[in-house]
């Protein structure tokens, strides 16, 4: 008598969590009522609050309306079009204008034979900054057949960003020019 005691007391609770007033409604959110079948909107011009891992895309859309690019490139015109030039001696594997990435394939220069070459150049942001730009240059030697990895100095990334910069300002002075 006891156990069923016990039994009672432990399932009645739980039957009356399960009553029709205390069901949550799985499709029910903060921008749509679907027991009513109406849906509210989103005001407008509000952010959508919590920002997650520091990307507002609201935000983002806002800045490229006022910067005069709701379109197109999402990253700098000058500096995307720079670092293609200065990159078309490599073969092209990648580009994205969007992500602002840029990808060559391996290149082996015609004076040496036993190495090659790759690039990736990331174009970050919209405005024509010295850090714009990012190089990475990656290099293999060919060693009893195989392709090794070799270091690869510091300074030809940087040289390469210079060149990308310089070109950049280049295509600047030319567009105003026109």
């Amino acid at each position: 008598m006891k156990h069923l005691f016990l039994a009672a007391c432990t399932v009645l609770p739980l039957m009356a969590g399960c009553s029709a007033e205390n069901r949550r409604l799985v499709q029910n959110d903060e921008y749509g009522d679907w027991r009513g079948s109406s849906v509210r909107n989103r005001p407008s011009g509000a952010s959508s609050g919590l920002v997650i891992f520091g990307v507002d895309k609201e935000r983002q859309e806002r800045e490229a309306a006022a910067a005069g690019g709701g379109s197109g490139l999402a990253v700098n015109a000058y500096l995307w079009r720079a670092t293609l030039d200065t990159l078309a001696f490599m073969p092209l594997a990648s580009a994205d204008p969007f992500g602002g990435t840029i990808i060559t394939d391996w290149y082996a220069p015609p004076a040496s034979q036993n190495e090659r070459f790759r690039a990736q150049a990331y174009v970050m942001g919209r405005q024509l900054r010295s850090d714009g730009v990012r190089v990475q240059v990656f290099r293999q030697v060919q060693e009893r057949g195989q392709w090794v990895d070799a270091p690869v100095s510091a300074a030809t990334n940087s040289e390469f960003e210079d060149k990308v910069l310089a070109r950049a300002r280049e295509l600047r002075s030319q567009s105003a020019a026109r």
